[in-house]
């Protein structure tokens, strides 16, 4: 995520410079891999990790930062206002999903004039790698790097009956999407549409037809809320990967929806003019925070981390970055700001914590040894075979759990992972190696793969084992079932220690 030392400093009324910024960011655990000027700026390039999709916007890596160093966030508030009642909003926005749009908004606006943006707008995008298209687009495309809100903008008078439909895709409707590529959409689709046909792929990308041209005057500006795994296996299935899907996937702000909607249609209104009039708001799926009950946060810092912190300094910490201590709860309670989905539990607060009182702080210490490094049930009988099957002569081999399909009715498993009876071999979605989805039944296959790497290598008599698990689906369970084997596998000759020549040619018996 590209970010800028000046509009941060903006945000957050602060002078730090590009080098104190970095170092301060770093510290909290997000690194700054990099400056670049440009300029009278400086454009960092820090790492989000994907739990943290409020930190790919300004005003995320604002609040992160404020936190740090004891500043506060200074951010654009909306007006307080009433939206178009729903009898009548029904006209103009539909949702026929709301499992997978939990909100979603319009707002007209009319009279515009599209043309070049200003020249700050333009400098503050190029500077951050994004290409300046006009004036309205360009207003998306900061509010989404300002707020982490992805939106879109349609030319109005292009939406037949000028209105929204947010529904499934029709088995074999077509849209061409804005990088001018036209894509198949089915019925596991969710669209944006207007009363006749897809004008955008919901929370993934817009359509072309309906985009905003040199002739649009009046629009409608949709800022809404997506599901992310709605969105992530919609832009799978397409191959499209976006701006806006690669927010929405992981997470945006249901509450901070309002605020961008507001933010960019002023700004729309002050740089290609226009009047704001119709404001639709449709929220038929609410969501909660989950209360996160830490009975002593001192005292669970101190366990997980060892880091000593006294209640109202974490408390102090927590309420920086959003999260609220309950004031009325009988069990001291706390609940996270609706940007901050990855907190849920009481390690995420003592996570939290420890990030901002400083990971440098953690001192090395040996956990007690109570009853480390004893031995599992089973593992000294497997100490014996290891030992008697050494002597024998034989190497221990440790091959994949995953084999390819070819191995499939090659060999006969023992009888407790038989595929029989509603018992099945297990087969992976995703192969971590290629053509490796299936979880194997015997050790053998990978046993075979070693013989036949080593004979590549002129290496002849050979004597390997495996004790490994095999697996085997059970009808009913939610886990498959696995069973510890021994393999053994021997070719070539028998060879003995300080023997030049083979003693015996090797045999089943």
């Amino acid at each position: 995520m590209y970010i800028s030392c000046n509009w941060i400093n903006e945000l957050t009324s602060g002078d730090l410079s590009p080098e104190e910024m970095a170092k301060a960011l770093t510290r909290v655990g997000l690194a700054v891999e990099g400056l670049e000027p440009h300029g009278d700026d400086t454009v960092l390039d820090v790492d989000v990790t994907s739990n943290r999709p409020d930190c790919l916007s300004h005003l995320g890596v604002a609040r992160e930062l404020a936190a740090a160093t004891g500043k506060t966030v200074s951010v654009f508030e909306p007006v307080p206002e009433i939206p178009m009642p729903p009898v009548l909003a029904h006209d103009i926005v539909r949702i026929d999903e709301p499992g997978s749009c939990y909100r979603f908004t319009a707002r007209i606006i009319r009279g515009v004039k599209i043309g070049p943006s200003p020249k700050w707008l333009v400098e503050r995008l190029e500077a951050l790698g994004e290409r300046s298209v006009n004036n309205v687009a360009d207003v998306t495309n900061y509010v989404r790097l300002e707020l982490g809100q992805p939106m879109h903008s349609f030319d109005l008078d292009k939406l037949s009956g000028g209105r929204i439909i947010v529904r499934h895709a029709k088995q074999g409707e077509k849209l061409v999407t804005l990088d001018e590529v036209e894509h198949e959409l089915d019925e596991t689709m969710l669209a944006v549409c207007d009363a006749e046909r897809p004008v955008a792929i919901g929370g993934v990308m817009g359509g072309l037809d309906s985009g905003i041209s040199d002739a649009t005057v009046n629009v409608l500006l949709e800022v809404a809320y997506f599901r992310p795994d709605v969105v992530r296996t919609l832009a799978r299935k397409l191959g499209i990967s976006s701006e806006a899907s690669h927010r929405f996937e992981r997470g945006v702000d249901i509450d901070n929806i309002i605020r961008a909607s507001q933010r960019a249609a002023n700004l729309i209104c002050e740089v290609a003019g226009g009047s704001q009039g119709e404001f639709i708001d449709i929220f038929p799926t609410h969501t909660s925070r989950p209360e996160i009950e830490c009975g002593d946060i001192s005292a669970a810092v101190a366990r997980l981390t060892g880091l000593s912190v006294t209640g109202p300094e974490a408390d102090e910490i927590l309420a920086a970055l959003g999260i609220e201590r309950e004031a009325e709860s009988a069990v001291p309670t706390y609940k996270a700001p609706a940007w901050r989905y990855d907190v849920s539990v009481e390690e995420d607060l003592v996570e939290e914590v420890a990030r901002h009182k400083g990971y440098e702080n953690i001192k090395d210490e040996l956990p007690p040894a109570r009853g480390a490094g004893e031995f599992q049930a089973g593992e000294h009988r497997k100490s014996a075979i290891r030992s008697y099957l050494a002597d024998l002569g034989y190497n221990e081999a440790i091959s994949y759990s995953f084999i390819n399909t070819a191995w499939d009715d090659a060999f006969e498993p023992v009888p407790s992972l038989a595929a029989r009876d509603g018992h099945e071999p297990v087969t992976l979605r995703d192969s971590v190696i290629e053509n490796a989805v299936r979880m194997r039944q015997t050790v053998l296959p990978g046993l075979l793969d070693a013989v036949k790497l080593n004979k590549n290598h002129q290496s002849q008599d050979i004597k390997l084992f495996e004790i490994g698990r095999a697996f085997i689906s059970e009808r009913g369970g939610e886990l498959p079932a696995e069973r510890e084997i021994l393999g053994l596998v021997a070719t070539g000759g028998e060879r003995l220690a300080d023997k030049a020549e083979t003693e015996r040619t090797l045999d089943f018996f």
